[in-house]
Parts: C-alpha cells; structure tokens; sequence
C-alpha cells in the first residue's frame, strides 16, 4: 500500500462496451493494425479487446489501444498461408480509465 495519497497510475474507472466492428482482411502470416470509430475513448485509456462470438479460425488479436480520441487500433495476426478476415460483429472492450500520471517505477 503507497504511504502518499497521491494519485499516480490508479484506475479511476473499468467498465466494458460491446462495439460492432467489421475488420478488413488479413493477408496470410502477418499481423495487421486496423482502426475502429468508437465514441468517448480517451488516448490515456489502456483497453483490452475480444470477439464476443466465434473467431474466424487462424486468427488471434495480437495488441490493442486507443491511437488517438474515439480510435480503437486492434492489431489482427493470421498465422495461416492464406488471408482471412477476422469476424465482424460485436466485440467485447474492457476500458480501464487512469486518474493521473502513471508512475515509471512500481515503488
């Protein structure tokens, strides 16, 4: 427990929305960034992304962030030799908010 009641790095909200997306193709054996419209997201959230329904098969979600205000950037990999294209639909976006500067040490 930090001895200051400083605000750095803490979680000032978590909360999930459920968008519908509809990814580009993906050509075979590479990951591929790709930008999604997504209202209210903040360039200071972290997020964390998934398919709320069946994954097109040889498809994984490789990274995912907030690039710039109401911007979800999800990085697709297909690790199949041939292109695929992820699913489109509702996908599941748990939002972490951050009050502060995060800190660049644990300590």
């Amino acid at each position: 427990m930090p001895s200051t009641t400083i605000a750095r790095g803490n979680a000032i909200q978590t909360f999930y929305i459920q968008p519908s997306i509809t990814p580009a193709e993906v050509a075979a054996n590479i990951t591929a960034a790709q930008t999604f419209t997504v209202a209210g997201l903040l360039t200071t959230d972290h997020v964390n992304v998934s398919c709320a329904g069946a994954q097109t098969a040889g498809i994984f979600i490789a990274d995912a962030r907030v690039s710039a205000a109401n911007t979800l950037s999800v990085q697709f990999g297909n690790c199949t030799a041939g292109a695929l294209t992820p699913a489109a639909g509702a996908y599941y976006v748990d939002v972490v908010r951050i009050e502060g500067p995060l800190p660049t040490t644990a300590g």
